[in-house]
């Protein structure tokens, strides 16, 4: 790993600053003006540099793979150490970067890459000696408290993982709630202080990179300036906003009835933990409790189908990789057979979080899950793909442009297929009778059941970033911390805890986000875009029933078209790539109403003479 560092010194030394040299060894030279770098040094300094990054890249994912699906001291070492090398890397060519982008004359991709340089560090560390080695040793130790993190259930601990799927089926106030505090306080509290001071750290490492804060340079990502992205997030929020609005009234509504006005009241906010989720992200667990009798049912339950035909965790994935192969995509290779984690170890702690991996960027794709056979983690199975297959799109890019057009994208491919996991396609995989395939009068339900996820999200994928911008630029406190978030999620989600927190709690650290430190708004862009791509796609494939029941599963020509889009990776602005499949520039929320139209005139019907909001 020190190498890597060697090589970030060099090229700094080398093409930055041809001069600093004699200004260290002369004192004469200081009266010498520096040679003003040229369009040639710009374009050797991205070669040494970009290689220099692809290797660090590398090394850091190979650690840190290792560290996730197996926790011990040893392992946090090694991959606090690659990341602090990489952090290194990449903060040595992001300053080094800055001069060279303000170069006239400089081709398309030399100015492209040179961005990215700076923009691609979600970390900073200051460049001072071992502030590397600080910040990626303190983010080693609080994912460690998440991996390692435990809550109770009637007194006895239960991990993460299992305490996720008990929540999602447990209908006890109580024991929900003995959950929900349990977990909040063992895992987010003990984290707060390291919090605070890797915060302050990152901080300083941005300003050495030229942004007011960490969250300025979160915002600078996404081929525009972060007032511009702020200002997009809020229209795009305003257009979704009255369907959540609608589908909040309507759900508290349902829980007040079946747990009583004493446990959650016909009016205002909803208690987090009775909404089928540990953070109250998605809601589709508590579907049963939701839906009316009648035109709730959608006619099957695909947990159930996928037991009844012996699914286990790796039949579950093949199928994954079947829609993509279905479309045209190659299989995947056989070392992501052999390498990847699909079920939790008994035999030591693991990172459960989802994630999908590209070890060498080239073709070493692996998944980490903790998979139960059940309908949440099927969908899950097609969301983490929909990352390695675009992956694999784009690994002929150079190893700058290996990424998304932004990371919205990234998560919105897999969800976008996960959306055509309607009746058709589970008939056309051999789930579902086609006998059993629900008629249009089950419509609401099919609609209401994908609402309690996709749009019941939104809020929250909006708030966890804009909570952390308040961080980053100071106006949270750290003993604001708790209060600033209880209060943001009361303003957006509507939603409170199932008791009053103390001051000194820190529950945003009981999402795995916050101490893996990975920005979110992605998710809520994510969201947006998979009904931009999913209405295109069922456009290209000529489908021509309602929206919602559209599956593309099959279609060589949508995936041809995908396929154009995924290979582009980061190598042109995002309304490029946009553009290239939906055919529009713009981000919109109008595909998610459109699809939930239906839905949205049902709501409202239900919630006549119930007040809205909260």
């Amino acid at each position: 790993m020190k190498s890597i560092f060697l090589i970030a010194s060099s090229a700094v030394a080398l093409c930055a600053s041809p001069a600093l040299a004699q200004s260290v060894t002369s004192p004469s030279a200081a009266a010498v003006a520096a040679p003003a770098p040229t369009v040639a040094d710009a374009k050797a300094f991205v070669s040494t540099a970009e290689a220099a990054y692809n290797k660090a890249t590398i090394e850091a994912s190979q650690a840190e793979w290792v560290y996730e699906t197996y926790i011990t001291p040893d392992t946090e070492a090694l991959t606090a150490r690659a990341e602090a090398a990489s952090t290194s890397l990449n903060v040595a060519n992001a300053i080094a970067a800055a001069p060279f982008a303000a170069l006239p004359g400089l081709d398309y991709d030399t100015t492209r890459k040179l961005n990215r340089m700076r923009t691609l560090i979600t970390l900073p560390a200051p460049t001072r000696p071992g502030a590397a080695e600080e910040v990626a040793t303190l983010k080693a130790r609080i994912q460690g408290m998440y991996g390692k993190g435990q809550g109770t259930l009637n007194g006895k601990p239960i991990n993460g993982s299992d305490i996720e799927a008990a929540m999602g089926t447990d209908r006890n106030p109580a024991e929900l709630a003995e959950m929900w505090t349990s977990w909040h306080d063992n895992v987010g509290k003990p984290m707060k202080a390291d919090y605070a001071k890797l915060t302050a750290l990152s901080n300083q490492g941005a300003v050495g990179l030229g942004y007011a804060d960490t969250g300025a340079l979160w915002r600078s990502n996404y081929d525009m300036t972060p007032e511009q992205f702020s200002a997009l997030t809020e229209k795009l929020w305003t257009e979704v906003k009255p369907l959540y609005d609608s589908l909040h009234t309507y759900v508290r509504t349902r829980l007040s009835q079946k747990y009583g006005a004493g446990v959650q009241p016909a009016n205002g906010p909803i208690r987090a933990d009775l909404l089928g989720n540990m953070w109250a992200q998605e809601w589709g667990n508590i579907y049963d409790l939701v839906a009316p009798p009648g035109a709730g049912d959608v006619g099957y339950d695909l947990t159930e189908l996928l037991k009844a035909k012996q699914y286990d965790p790796h039949k579950m994935v093949k199928a994954g990789e079947g829609f993509f192969t279905s479309l045209g995509f190659a299989p995947l290779p056989q070392t992501f057979w052999e390498r990847s984690q699909f079920t939790k170890p008994a035999d030591r702690e693991v990172v459960c979080h989802a994630s999908a991996w590209d070890i060498d960027n080239v073709d070493d794709l692996r998944v980490k899950m903790c998979l139960k056979v059940n309908g949440d983690d099927f969908v899950t199975v097609h969301h983490e793909l929909g990352h390695n297959f675009y992956q694999r799109a784009y690994n002929k890019q150079d190893p700058l442009y290996l990424d998304g057009a932004n990371d919205g994208f990234h998560e919105a491919i897999g969800d976008a297929i996960a959306l055509s996991i309607t009746p058709e396609y589970l008939v056309q995989i051999g789930l579902l009778d086609r006998s059993k395939v629900p008629d249009t009068s089950k419509d609401t339900g099919l609609l209401l059941r994908q609402a309690l996820d996709k749009v019941a999200f939104l809020p929250f994928g909006l708030l966890i970033d804009r909570y952390r911008w308040q961080i980053f630029s100071g106006e949270i406190k750290p003993e604001g911390y708790q209060q600033a978030w209880d209060a943001m999620r009361l303003k957006y989600q509507g939603v409170v805890p199932p008791s009053a927190r103390p001051a000194d709690a820190f529950d945003p650290g009981a999402k795995y986000h916050i101490p893996a430190v990975v920005p979110y708004t992605r998710y809520f862009l994510a969201r947006i875009l998979q009904f931009q791509f999913y209405e295109a796609a069922c456009k290209a494939a000529g489908w021509k029933g309602p929206l919602h029941r559209c599956s593309f599963y099959g279609n060589k020509a949508v995936g041809e078209k995908l396929n154009a889009m995924l290979a582009m990776g980061a190598s042109k602005p995002w309304p490029d790539a946009l553009q290239a499949f939906t055919g529009s520039r713009e981000m919109s929320g109008g595909a998610m109403m459109r699809y939930f139209a239906p839905l949205k005139k049902w709501l409202d019907q239900q919630n006549k003479g119930k007040q809205a909001g909260w």
